[in-house]
């Protein structure tokens, strides 16, 4: 609870439960139907194991079998079926990502059974460290490419990337550009701002 988990605040951690924080009641038994339709929103297309690795449940086909008439389905390279709400934007496979940055924890690594789909094997273990942290990261053209960290102190603030792959003029300009909003963003104005690139 605050003041914990407040950008740029700390304080002795206190703890309090959904309930009481929501002031209600949660629900003895969840709708499995509007959680998937409200997880594909966010995550589809997507395949029943994606489903069953992001809530922790197992069993979910016959949920699925019942909402089927109101999803659309695709197969993946792999011949893997994957469900997907029927107006969800889905752009073509040639449309390009800009550049982002992804925060520790973000969701979008956490979400899918076959996390290939945006992060390569090769580079697992320096996103996925062995004592359970998932490290900030950038994604060119919508595939993790290297880690970054934010770094203040003493009056200058920098933003650390360092990416797994060789970067063209164009991608690097983009991270810089990026960069350059987070950090005002993240930092006070009174601070020096620089994005850092690292050598590979």
């Amino acid at each position: 609870m605050p003041p914990r988990g407040i950008w740029g605040k700390s304080g002795q951690a206190t703890h309090t439960s959904v309930e009481n924080w929501l002031n209600q009641s949660l629900s003895s038994r969840p709708d499995e139907e509007t959680w998937i339709q409200r997880y594909l929103a966010a995550f589809g297309p997507a395949t029943v194991k994606d489903i069953q690795v992001w809530s922790g449940l197992s069993g979910l086909s016959k949920t699925m079998e019942k909402l089927r008439p109101e999803l659309v389905t695709f197969r993946d390279v792999q011949g893997n079926e994957l469900f997907d709400l029927p107006d969800a934007p889905r752009p073509d496979g040639d449309t390009l990502s800009e550049a982002r940055f992804l925060g520790e924890f973000d969701n979008i690594l956490l979400s899918y059974a076959d996390r290939s789909r945006i992060l390569d094997d090769r580079y697992r273990s320096k996103v996925f460290t062995v004592n359970g942290i998932i490290r900030s990261t950038i994604l060119i053209d919508g595939f993790v490419a290297g880690t970054l960290k934010l770094k203040h102190e003493r009056g200058k603030a920098a933003l650390n990337i360092d990416p797994f792959v060789k970067l063209s003029q164009k991608e690097t300009d983009a991270l810089v550009f990026e960069g350059t909003h987070l950090l005002r963003f993240a930092a006070l104005e009174d601070c020096s701002q620089e994005v850092i690139i690292n050598p590979i």
